[in-house]
C-alpha cells in the first residue's frame, strides 16, 4: 500500500525536475535559441511562455490574463489538493493521476510566480508543423488529466463533492 507521503515524494521529485530542467535550458539556450537534438522530429528550444498549457494564449501581454491564469492555477491546486485527500487510499491510479496534475500545476505556477511566465523547451515537429513548445510540468499535467479521466469513464470512481 502506497501512503500519502510517497505521493508527495513523487510530487517533489517532478517538481524538481521540472525547475532543473528549465534552469538548465535558461542557462545553456539563448532566449529563442534552439538546439537540434533528433533531425526533423525534435529540438530543445527555449521560448517564455505568458499563456497557457501548450502555449494557448502565449503571445499575449495583458497583466489581466496574467493574474486570471495564476488565480486558475491556484484554484485547480486548490481542488487538486481537495479531492487527493478525498480519494481512498485503495485508489492509487486516482492518486497518481492527481500527484501528476499537482506536479505539474505547481511547476508552472513557480514558473509564473517567480519569473513572470513559464519556460517551455521541448519542440516537435515534422516538416512545417510545430507542436506547440512545452515543458515537464505540461507534460505531467497531460498525462495526469488523461489517466484521470480514464479512470472516470472506465473504472467509475466516485467523486464526492
Amino acid at each position: 500500500m502506497i501512503r500519502k507521503g510517497q505521493y508527495f515524494l513523487v510530487v517533489v521529485v517532478l517538481m524538481g525536475l521540472d525547475q532543473l530542467t528549465k534552469a538548465l535550458i535558461v542557462r545553456s539556450i539563448t532566449l529563442q535559441g534552439s538546439r537540434e537534438v533528433i533531425p526533423g522530429f525534435f529540438n530543445l528550444t527555449h521560448v517564455r511562455n505568458r499563456g497557457a498549457i501548450f502555449g494557448f494564449f502565449s503571445h499575449s501581454d495583458s497583466r489581466i490574463l496574467y493574474i486570471f491564469l495564476t488565480l486558475v492555477s491556484v484554484a485547480a491546486l486548490g481542488l487538486v489538493i481537495y479531492y487527493f485527500f478525498k480519494t481512498p487510499v485503495s485508489e492509487r491510479l486516482m492518486k497518481i493521476s492527481l500527484s501528476l496534475i499537482l506536479a505539474g500545476a505547481l511547476g508552472n505556477l513557480i514558473d509564473r510566480l517567480f519569473r513572470g511566465h513559464v519556460i517551455d523547451f521541448l519542440d516537435f515537429y515534422v516538416k512545417d508543423w510545430h507542436w506547440p513548445s512545452f515543458n515537464v510540468a505540461d507534460s505531467c499535467i497531460t498525462v495526469g488529466a488523461s489517466l484521470l479521466i480514464f479512470i472516470l469513464i472506465f473504472k467509475r470512481v466516485p467523486i464526492d463533492i
